[in-house]
């Protein structure tokens, strides 16, 4: 009974919809539809309908709208009153649950019922606190994470009672694709590709694609992912399971893989890690404004001098990335570069530095390890700086190289005795990858 209590608030807010597909998006969708009453008539009408017209689906044609097909029980008392309250900024549970009417000596009960599972002084703003008054019994929801749900609940000559509900998660199969024409971020919108998911894309082929200079217009991407949403319709995070990315002319492809320890990782077609030692950027998203050069007229101070690194245009705050894992061994002011971290990498003979700085990254000091890809700084213009740029140096035996021509060697590959297994997986990724069909699987 108190599952159905939790269905019913799904049902009786308003209907939750999956997010709709940009008009022009190139996604292509199929449905395994749960054949149950008027549901499963429905789903299994647009399937006949499918195979009516053949087995290609024109990927331009738009997905107007999505519905959650949600099972109405036979016989299901109807809710009396329901009343919600969403968490702001500040909000204490108090102040959420005063407004659903209850009085603080009544919020002090609900709280010592609750403190064994959750306690409700860790609530956040932007969550859900919900009222549902039925019969003679009352029950709070409160939405713990896209996983969990926190119910108390209250009869007539009972005190109130607290249980952990675990809440439905849905999940979608997607194939999107695109070519880049004015930057990788619109290609990906009009593919439909939500941001969470284009930042993952970057990751996985960061250490061979320089976002900031390598791309072209005309190239192209393909990727297959699984979205997952909560019991409302809300997406809540996603994962790519293969891409392919064409830059300038050459293909690179990623399948992920979890191995026989349980680490994931993204490796190519053959095995070989998609991870290199060092990233190819420590910035995401910049423009190159100034390389690595023997000879060159300082914009400040107006005369010829070596530049050795390659400045980072970018807008401040930008997030700055560790290339590579290491030890912090200077945080500090340093002169002309001013905020400034250098990094010696794993194999002592590698170091980085970056310069003009305007902030650090949480906790970043001397003798503090860090990882790949972890953020030590934010773009800045301290020191001697026209505008907000990341100056970064690659050094060797602490002799400055240009950063731009550093070979970077791969991490290991699948282990052999995983390899045939992987293999199986990579084929079965990549055909779906590649198929002119593309899914939208619900599990």
């Amino acid at each position: 009974m108190q599952q159905d209590f939790a269905s019913r608030i799904v049902q009786e807010n308003a209907r939750p919809c999956v997010p709709r597909r940009h008009p022009s998006s190139r996604a292509a969708f199929s449905v395994k539809p749960i054949m149950l009453g008027v549901a499963g008539f429905v789903a299994g009408t647009f399937m006949l309908t499918l195979l009516l017209v053949g087995n290609q689906v024109d990927a331009s044609v738009p997905v107007t709208q999505e519905e959650w097909l949600a099972v109405k029980v036979e016989g299901q008392p109807k809710s009396q009153h329901l009343r919600k309250v969403i968490l702001k900024p500040g909000d204490a549970a108090a102040t959420a649950l005063g407004e659903l009417g209850f009085p603080f000596t009544e919020v002090i009960r609900m709280s010592r019922a609750s403190k064994e599972i959750y306690s409700l002084k860790k609530v956040r703003a932007g969550q859900v606190f919900l009222r549902m008054d039925e019969d003679a019994r009352t029950h709070v929801y409160y939405e713990m994470d896209s996983q969990r749900r926190l119910h108390l609940f209250i009869s007539e000559g009972e005190g109130w009672q607290a249980e952990l509900q675990q809440r439905a998660v849905q999940s979608r199969q997607v194939r999107a694709s695109g070519v880049i024409q004015d930057s990788l971020f619109t290609a990906a919108v009009e593919a439909g590709i939500d941001e969470r998911t284009t930042m993952n894309l970057i990751d996985i082929f960061g250490w061979d694609v320089d976002f900031a200079r390598d791309l072209r217009s005309g190239d192209s991407f393909s990727v297959l992912y699984e979205e997952y949403f909560d019991d409302q319709g809300r997406m809540r995070s996603s994962k790519i399971l293969a891409a392919e990315f064409v830059n300038q002319g050459k293909i690179y492809r990623a399948v992920r893989y979890e191995l026989a320890n349980g680490s994931v990782e993204y490796f190519t077609p053959e095995g070989r890690s998609m991870r290199k030692t060092y990233l190819k950027s420590p910035v995401k998203f910049s423009r190159i404004s100034s390389r690595f050069s023997r000879s060159r007229k300082h914009p400040v101070l107006g005369y010829n001098r070596a530049h050795r690194g390659v400045d980072y245009a970018s807008a401040s705050g930008t997030p700055v990335r560790a290339i590579g894992d290491g030890r912090v061994v200077y945080a500090g002011r340093k002169g002309g570069y001013g905020r400034f971290v250098k990094i010696r990498h794993t194999n002592s003979a590698h170091s980085t530095a970056y310069a003009h700085l305007r902030s650090y990254g949480r906790g970043i000091k001397r003798n503090k390890r860090v990882k790949q890809g972890q953020v030590i700084g934010y773009v800045g213009m301290s020191g001697l700086a026209t505008g907000p740029h990341l100056h970064f140096e690659f050094r060797v035996h602490g002799r400055a190289v240009n950063p731009l021509a550093v070979k970077h060697a791969p991490a290991r590959p699948v282990p052999k005795k995983e390899l045939a297994q992987f293999r199986q997986v990579a084929s079965n990724m990549l055909n779906r990858l590649s198929a002119p069909l593309l899914a939208l699987v619900w599990e």
